[in-house]
């Protein structure tokens, strides 16, 4: 059956919103891009891409000169607009929303009856609501389902995405996907939009439920993860190989311990959580709990390496890899980073930084004379100090004879 949205529009094309606008336009639906960052615009019109995730480049590549996929600065007219914007918090780890309100009164004047806005962004439960009510102050003149209901003249719905960085645009289309209308109607709209490329499942439900989902889900992940990295500050404690414990331990036909890290960082499971706890601070003592030792694992992690470094005259230390995940650029809430900033601010010693999916360091490292971007090999060359941060492809070849002599500290397990 032909689709009815003839138009897509994706409001931020960054590490979700540019894999979903490609998706939708290899399907032959027309898709505008928007964004405010023109640099990211310009480099999507010329077939190109500005973020690194696999096979993304080439998909873009095609839709741009079949002419389905156009980026614009500018929002326009479209059947459906998708707002894949960035949910940050702020000091206080209460949710920004300002990127959802922006976007949601960009849209807001292009609207005319029948479309549907659906908010793909990681969402504290109400935001959907929220977003609604934005649109509507700005037209009066369209009704909207928190007054009209069913009958509303805009469909409003909340599907988050559930994607693996590295992975995405395999997972956007396999994985099932929660869809939360702010009414059936809006739901239904919504799934049929999202079969247009879905070959998982789409699921229905409420819309603060959808919202709610995403959140479970990535909080369920760091209180797992909290577990593996308070186990390996013990391990740490007693003089016990932390790997080798969760390897023993998971024989047990019913156990299954994460691996530790030197945190957890990226959008979803360093922020999610506070989402909830904000909501409902009094009944999330474990989530908490679970942030909190996630969130104080990278100080661990600097009095190790600080530890190794008084026990060298002139320290020189290669830092592997900054960015959140392996093999991806994504820097966002990288607890890799923050060691790397911690160490730049202590002076402790010259730095030699590796990472091979970005071009140049992070802003505030930059013009640090006691802090280079190198290569892997250079670093290995000049270093006393090895510090394994992320276990990107690249670092698994390192050798033996290349760490001789060398102290180690593997926040990942690579070399144990």
């Amino acid at each position: 059956m032909p689709s009815t949205f003839k138009t897509v529009s994706v409001v931020g094309l960054g590490y979700i919103g540019l894999p979903t606008a490609a998706i939708f336009a290899s399907q032959k639906i027309k898709v505008i891009g928007v964004d405010v960052n023109q640099h990211a615009v310009d480099t999507i019109n010329r077939g190109e891409v500005h973020i690194v995730e696999p096979d993304l480049e080439q998909v873009v590549q095609d839709s741009v000169e079949d002419g389905y996929l156009k980026a614009s600065s500018k929002p326009a007219a479209a059947d459906a607009f998708l707002i894949a914007v960035p949910t940050p918090f702020m000091e206080n780890y209460e949710p920004d929303l300002s990127y959802i309100e922006s976007a949601a009164k960009s849209i807001a004047p292009v609207l005319k009856r029948g479309d549907l806005v659906v908010l793909e962004s990681t969402s504290p439960v109400g935001a959907t609501e929220k977003m609604a009510r934005w649109m509507a102050e700005i037209r009066p003149d369209l009704t909207f389902p928190q007054d009209a209901g069913d009958c509303s003249d805009i469909r409003v719905a909340h599907c988050p995405e559930r994607v693996l960085p590295g992975h995405v645009l395999r997972e956007l289309v396999q994985n099932d996907r929660v869809i939360g209308g702010m009414t059936p109607s809006c739901s239904e709209k919504a799934s049929s939009l999202y079969n247009i490329f879905v070959q998982g499942e789409c699921i229905v439900t409420d819309v603060r439920t959808a919202e709610m989902c995403k959140l479970t889900e990535n909080s369920f992940r760091d209180v797992n993860i909290a577990f593996a990295n308070e186990l390996s500050v013990i391990c740490d404690k007693l003089d016990i190989n932390v790997w080798e414990l969760i390897r023993l331990a998971n024989r047990h036909p019913r156990v299954n311990i994460l691996q530790p890290g030197p945190g957890v960082g990226g959008h979803c499971i360093a922020v999610d959580p506070w989402f909830i706890i904000s909501s409902v601070p009094e009944s999330t003592q474990l989530i908490r709990a679970a942030r909190e030792v996630n969130d104080s694992k990278p100080f661990h992690v600097f009095k190790s390496i600080k530890a190794a470094a008084e026990q060298v005259s002139s320290p020189v230390i290669a830092c592997l890899g900054l960015a959140f995940k392996a093999d991806i650029d994504d820097l966002r809430e990288s607890p890799s980073l923050k060691i790397v900033e911690m160490l730049a601010q202590s002076a402790m010693g010259k730095l030699l930084l590796v990472e091979p999916n970005i071009d140049e360091a992070p802003s505030n490292l930059v013009g640090l004379n006691h802090v280079e971007l190198v290569s892997l090999d250079e670093a290995l060359e000049r270093s006393n100090i090895v510090l394994m941060l992320v276990n990107h492809r690249e670092f698994y070849g390192v050798t033996e004879r290349q760490l001789a002599d060398k102290a180690v500290i593997d926040t990942r397990g690579v070399w144990q």
